[in-house]
């Protein structure tokens, strides 16, 4: 006999009704769904010439998508370390562990804004986010 799977509610979330939060690299951020155990989604946003904190996750890991605007992402993990450009389109991953920055690019005329599905879902504790030493100095809230 199979088991079906726990069965969860449907969700439907809009970016413009979801209270916004400043996540701890600085980032405003949209939470928008949370399937529980599984993933959660946001929207992350930077201004125009904002750079995050360096951090890294205790336990969580992220698959980010850009839709608006510009801006670089620095990563490191272990001895691996680089630095890419981000553009709508582009996609990124931040494996568990990995340090990473990024920041808008200052002459854009949009925020860079970012969907990203954090897996499992964001824990809300204060340890998660870890500081570390990253390549920019920060400027987010």
């Amino acid at each position: 006999m199979s088991s079906q799977p726990a069965q969860q509610p449907f969700q439907t979330a809009d970016v413009g009704d979801v209270q916004v939060v400043t996540a701890p690299d600085g980032a405003a951020v949209f939470p928008l769904l949370v399937l529980d155990g599984q993933g959660s989604l946001a929207v992350f946003e930077l201004a125009p010439g904002q750079v995050s904190r360096a951090v890294s996750h205790a336990t969580v890991q992220e698959l980010w998508q850009v839709v608006e605007g510009a801006g670089r992402l620095w990563r490191r993990q272990g001895g691996r370390e680089e630095t890419v450009r981000l553009a709508p389109g582009t996609a990124a991953s931040i494996p568990l562990g990995t340090a990473f920055q990024f920041r808008a690019e200052e002459d854009a005329d949009r925020p860079l804004r970012i969907v990203a599905v954090t897996m499992p879902p964001w824990p809300g504790t204060d340890t998660e986010a870890r500081p570390e030493e990253g390549p920019w100095k920060a400027t987010s809230r």
